[in-house]
């Protein structure tokens, strides 16, 4: 993969029009032969993007790996993550783009963000045959409301519809691991807690910081994080920080010294040593040892 640029491409979603339906269904196939070239570079979105592969065959990138796409394969690609289609036009599928505006109309639906689309271990999920088929009802329901946009209720329809759909899957990701359900306070405050860390990492806020945000205290804030995933808040900061860092030193040519000041650092040699202390290798050695 080609990672001779200094930074990586990102995508929006009816930027320059947010009065248009914050929501778009695509056939993957017209899609992709409509994208060519451009969506097999490294790029990320502004929006949450669904692929949903039909057909075995061919890879998918998604951050640090690289997946072979099974039969029924559906990638949920957060906002910010970095992704790329490999070179193969003929792929068939469906494929659905939202931003939160569109979704998000009440604290409880922020469950999205912190299940099935924040996922790194494993953004991409099989699916059988009876999940198959009401996934598709929900699809087909949003495709012909798209098409119904005169009438009335047809974007809370689709909505609606969106949200079942990801209900059903986020069944499926569950399994047997502890739910998250966000029906209480705890769990909505660490929903808003990470909302707050992915749009103010680079600021170097520290935890009393987010805490006074929230109106709680850093103690508070602290036994939160720990009670919902084992991790203090702090931790919660630093992983965000590393994981941005991947990124830049995975899909850009960015010198050392400037991804640190892309991530909030203005000490180089500082930034070198808390890379190297969160993951072990410094960052030149991350990048030189990275599959690619």
């Amino acid at each position: 993969m080609d990672k001779n640029n200094s930074k990586i491409e990102q995508y929006h979603l009816h930027k320059a029009y947010p009065e248009k339906l914050q929501f778009q269904i695509y056939n993957l196939n017209s899609y992709r032969k409509k994208s060519g070239e451009k969506a097999a570079k490294a790029h990320s979105h502004s929006y949450y993007q669904i692929i949903w592969f039909f057909n075995e065959g061919g890879k998918h990138i998604v951050d640090f790996k690289t997946y072979d796409i099974k039969k029924n394969n559906i990638f949920f690609i957060s906002k910010g993550s970095i992704h790329a289609f490999d070179n193969n036009l003929d792929v068939e599928g469906w494929l659905i783009h939202f931003n939160e505006s569109f979704f998000m109309h009440n604290d409880v639906d922020m469950f999205l963000k912190y299940n099935i689309f924040s996922s790194l271990e494993s953004p991409c999920h099989v699916i059988e045959q009876e999940t198959i088929e009401i996934a598709s009802s929900y699809i087909k329901l949003m495709e012909n409301e798209m098409e119904r946009k005169q009438l009335f209720g047809y974007e809370d329809i689709i909505r609606f519809s969106l949200k079942s759909f990801l209900i059903i899957l986020e069944r499926m990701h569950q399994g047997d691991k502890k739910r998250i359900k966000f029906n209480n306070h705890h769990e909505l405050l660490f929903a808003k807690y990470k909302e707050l860390v992915d749009e103010n990492y680079v600021k170097n806020l520290t935890v009393s910081n987010y805490a006074a945000i929230l109106n709680i205290s850093s103690k508070t804030l602290t036994n939160i994080t720990k009670e919902i995933v084992g991790k203090p808040a702090s931790e919660i900061i630093s992983e965000r920080i590393i994981l941005e860092t991947q990124r830049l030193l995975k899909f850009t040519s960015l010198q050392i010294s400037e991804i640190a000041y892309r991530v909030g650092f203005d000490d180089a040699s500082y930034f070198v040593k808390y890379f190297k202390r969160h993951l072990g290798v410094s960052p030149s050695s991350y990048r030189t040892n990275v599959e690619l």
